[in-house]
């Protein structure tokens, strides 16, 4: 079972940014595809960014296109999405997710087989 570790999230003005990490760690990681989702108030949980295991291939929402980047560290077991330009819109509880076995990062929920605790993003002046 592969576990999820989330840090990052917090209060910050629209137009600021904030760094959101998640450390995986478990019996094994393979080669599995890394993705963020987010949850907005009232919403259901929606696609936000993903990244291939090589760390090559990249995917993003259209509402986060240009202002958020995903990235992994160099042992990939560190998945980072970079916020920049926030807007209140933002605000949600943000969640990491594997992808057991694949590489592809998918857009789509069900493509994920683990998943973090969710950490709140709040952005509000």
């Amino acid at each position: 079972q592969v576990q999820l570790v989330e840090s990052g999230g917090g209060l910050v003005q629209p137009g600021g940014s904030l760094r959101l990490s998640c450390a995986a760690s478990g019996r094994t990681f393979g080669s599995p595809a890394m993705g963020w989702f987010r949850q907005i108030l009232g919403k259901e949980r929606e696609f936000v960014a993903a990244i291939s295991w090589s760390g090559r291939s990249t995917a993003y929402a259209e509402s986060v296109s240009g202002r958020f980047t995903i990235s992994r560290d160099n042992a990939k077991t560190t998945v980072i999405l970079q916020m920049n330009s926030l807007e209140p819109e933002d605000t949600a509880v943000y969640y990491c997710a594997a992808r057991g076995g694949n590489w592809y990062p998918s857009k789509e929920e069900s493509a994920y087989d683990h998943w973090g605790q969710g950490t709140q993003v709040t952005v509000s002046s």
